[in-house]
């Protein structure tokens, strides 16, 4: 008994014996029918490519120019860093320290991370100290807000067009792509397998 694996349903608290799944497989409870336990198909390898895909993306994104404003026969266009810089000199300190953290050092840190965990199993050079750091990794995930940036710059296009002449450059393009790579890393990295082989390689 001592040695004996339980997993919990999240939904109904029910206790079951911890399966051992295939890729593709996943194990739903029998008193609810929520999934408790899934193994996700190539789970490194394509978060893993997503991730450095992101890499690539991320000077692009931050970079290069979002959108185009052309108003009275002014043309202007920002970036997403120029956006920063903007807030910082009109003294919107707090919301450009909110906007840095939250759209570009938070999501940075979980894409390496992602590509750190990805890397260190595919080419097998896992270390005791990937167990801290996938547990910090976990931490981050509520705290990546590309999505809520991504609706600000539509909700301004929204607002803007009628008034305005707006063009979309690169930069929002790279944004998407970006948002997209991040998104996919994270949704295709598979917890569960990770955990279970960080235990059977570094915990007695």
């Amino acid at each position: 008994m001592k040695n004996k694996q339980l997993i919990a349903c999240q939904q109904c608290d029910a206790l079951y014996d911890k399966p051992e799944l295939k890729q593709g497989q996943s194990a739903k409870c029998v008193r609810c029918g929520s999934v408790m336990a899934e193994r996700k198909v190539d789970s490194i390898e394509r978060s893993f490519n997503w991730s450095l895909a992101g890499i690539v993306l991320l000077m692009p994104a931050i970079l290069l120019p979002i959108m185009g404003v052309t108003l009275a026969g002014q043309y202007n266009n920002a970036s997403l860093l120029d956006c920063i810089l903007v807030l910082i000199d009109r003294g919107f300190f707090m919301i450009a320290s909110l906007v840095f953290l939250f759209a570009i050092a938070v999501p940075v840190v979980r894409l390496l991370g992602a590509f750190y965990i990805t890397y260190s199993f595919k080419f097998n050079k896992l270390k005791p100290s990937l167990l801290s750091f996938f547990r910090a990794f976990h931490y981050l995930d509520n705290w990546a807000m590309l999505n809520v940036f991504m609706l600000g710059i539509v909700v301004s296009m929204y607002k803007l067009i009628d008034d305005t002449e707006l063009s979309v450059n690169m930069g929002l393009m790279a944004f998407i792509l970006w948002l997209i790579s991040s998104t996919m890393a994270s949704i295709s990295l598979d917890p569960d397998y990770i955990w279970q082989e960080l235990e059977d390689n570094f915990i007695d």
